[in-house]
């Protein structure tokens, strides 16, 4: 059984919300950030890249986790709470992000551009 570092769980929440994971000291790689614990290294901290898909799967993590449910399970209500909020973040100004919402969703490019419209026709 592999033991877990105690900094380790307890930074769990708040690895998980930005897209980092805890790595064993003798598994970390460069670029990762290494904890100390009573000056001995404790965990390894792996940062998310940058790559814009993974940042956009952050946001909409995010929102699943504000809004209580997986984007799909959402009353369409929610839903279009959900891409105003994406749009309030600069979700849409990432390539190809209707898509990748849409498809988060489950409802096609077109709907999404329809929440979008209303939200800027309400404005």
């Amino acid at each position: 059984m592999v033991s877990v570092h105690p900094l380790a769980t307890a930074l769990a929440p708040l690895l998980d919300r930005i897209g980092a994971t805890a790595v064993a000291v003798e598994d970390r790689e460069p670029g990762d950030v290494l904890l100390y614990w009573d000056g001995s290294p404790a965990v390894a901290v792996r940062l998310p890249g940058e790559e814009l898909t993974s940042a956009l799967d952050r946001m909409i993590g995010q929102v699943e986790t504000e809004l209580g449910a997986h984007l799909p399970d959402l009353p369409r209500p929610d839903k279009q709470r959900a891409v105003r909020l994406l749009e309030e973040r600069g979700a849409f100004t990432l390539r190809k992000s209707v898509e990748a919402v849409a498809k988060a969703l489950g409802v096609s490019r077109f709907t999404v551009y329809n929440y979008l419209n209303r939200e800027q026709a309400d404005s």
